[in-house]
């Protein structure tokens, strides 16, 4: 299935006007405060796209529903962009701090699966082969009688009171 770009859609101050039923002022006046900044044409005509009509949506309930003063909208704006600024960064850190825990979990199976591969080997040989073998030495018993399997039932602990 290909996507199909599609053209980015411009409204006219006088379509935006009648989309929100405010007056064609009262948009000129929230651009005149900074709150919304529309394309201009050729002609200088403005030129509103679909996020400017997004934030203006905003402004009016802001400013018509809840009563906001436009010092108020502005700042709501400013701290609205801040937060989302700081979520990105937060997922950013969140995804960071995941794959380096990944990678520590997946370094742990590692270490485990080799000390228990060591264990077992170690489990096979005699003690004195198991001491030889952690020197780096290799050892073959010369009589049968040396190569008594390695048991942790045949520990004795003995405590001192």
């Amino acid at each position: 299935m290909s996507m199909i770009k599609r053209k980015k859609g411009y409204f006219s101050i006088s379509a935006v006007a009648k989309m929100f039923s405010v007056h064609q002022q009262t948009i000129r006046l929230y651009e005149k405060e900074g709150l919304i900044i529309p394309k201009r044409s050729l002609g200088n005509t403005r030129l509103f796209s679909e996020e400017d009509v997004d934030r203006l949506e905003e402004i009016i309930y802001l400013t018509h529903q809840l009563g906001i003063n436009l010092a108020g909208v502005e700042m709501i704006l400013k701290l609205k962009k801040q937060m989302s600024k700081m979520q990105k960064e937060m997922n950013k850190i969140f995804d960071t701090t995941q794959k380096e825990l990944d990678d520590e979990v997946e370094h742990a199976k590692q270490v485990v699966s080799t000390s228990a591969k060591q264990l077992m080997k170690i489990k096979k040989t005699t003690p004195a082969e198991a001491t030889q073998e952690a020197a780096g030495e290799t050892f073959k018993p010369a009589q049968e009688s040396q190569s008594k399997i390695f048991d942790v039932d045949d520990w004795e602990i003995e405590y001192d009171e």
